[in-house]
């Protein structure tokens, strides 16, 4: 059995688990992809509403050649954006970050590792989702679908907001997220038109039961920004099963009804 220190994970296992380099484990040098990405610089910035990483995250994917990982939320509000990738694109995609975020006024914390150490993986969430984006191979692309989001204090205000969007504009409830501090964020999705529409409902009504911390509208989100959002399960399409027939289909014998004979009818005649 292994032994080893608390809080450490051994080297032989990383290698067994994630691919990670070393000369035992790849002694001709033929690293497989998943290592190489694994091995991508590692990007961080933090904020203290989910609209505003959200939007901070569009600014990062959209600037630079990264992938974004997903969101850690650690409560009382603050989230972290994670995006992975070459060391130059990370640090653009950084810094394009903090410049929305400090525009915003949410700026908590940035982060750029250029090397993250192996243990980094194995514990952090900071590289599972790039496993299955090696996997699947599909490049990113704006979507048609503008998205909305609405953050309050407290859960009538953004229960009421959407309510009221909901029933000013064409558009669908999506999901919400709650990061502590009693923040919570709904996010709708439509046209550019229908969104903007919705969501001015939305302050209003927002403004009148609680108090409305913040809210973002993304034009036009790549897919890595989509998969990062939740999504409602009435929303999921389901996949159509095939109609099932009986093999064996009995059918009961109807009842046999005798009829009258006809010649031993007497007609009645009439007198013309």
């Amino acid at each position: 059995m292994e032994s080893y220190e608390p809080g450490l994970v051994p080297q032989k296992s990383l290698i067994q688990r994630n691919g990670f380099s070393s000369r035992e484990a790849y002694p001709n040098g033929d690293r497989p992809r998943e290592h190489r990405q694994m091995q991508s610089s590692l990007g961080l910035v933090s904020t203290l509403s989910f609209p505003v990483i959200v939007s901070t995250a569009d600014a990062m994917l959209k600037s630079a050649s990264v992938t974004l990982v997903g969101y850690e939320k650690i409560g009382s509000g603050q989230c972290t954006a994670i995006v992975r990738g070459s060391t130059a694109e990370v640090r653009i995609a950084v810094q394009a970050g903090i410049e929305h975020a400090k525009r915003e006024g949410h700026l908590l914390s940035s982060l750029v590792i250029p090397r993250p150490f192996p243990n980094l993986e194995a514990v952090f969430p900071i590289g599972t989702h790039l496993l299955e984006q090696a996997q699947q191979q599909y490049p990113s692309r704006p979507s048609e679908q503008a998205i909305g989001l609405l953050e309050t204090r407290g859960f009538p205000a953004i229960v009421g907001a959407a309510d009221a969007m909901l029933k000013s504009a064409d558009i669908q409830l999506t999901g919400y997220e709650t990061i502590g501090a009693g923040l919570c964020t709904v996010i709708i999705r439509g046209r550019v038109a229908e969104v903007a529409m919705a969501l001015r409902e939305g302050m209003a009504v927002a403004q009148r039961i609680g108090e409305l911390t913040a809210v973002t509208v993304i034009t036009r989100p790549v897919e890595d920004l989509e998969r990062s959002l939740p999504l409602a399960s009435c929303l999921i399409e389901e996949q159509p099963q095939p109609l099932r027939l009986p093999i064996n289909v009995q059918e009961t014998e109807k009842e046999l009804v005798q009829l009258p004979d006809l010649e031993k009818l007497r007609m009645p005649l009439k007198d013309l």
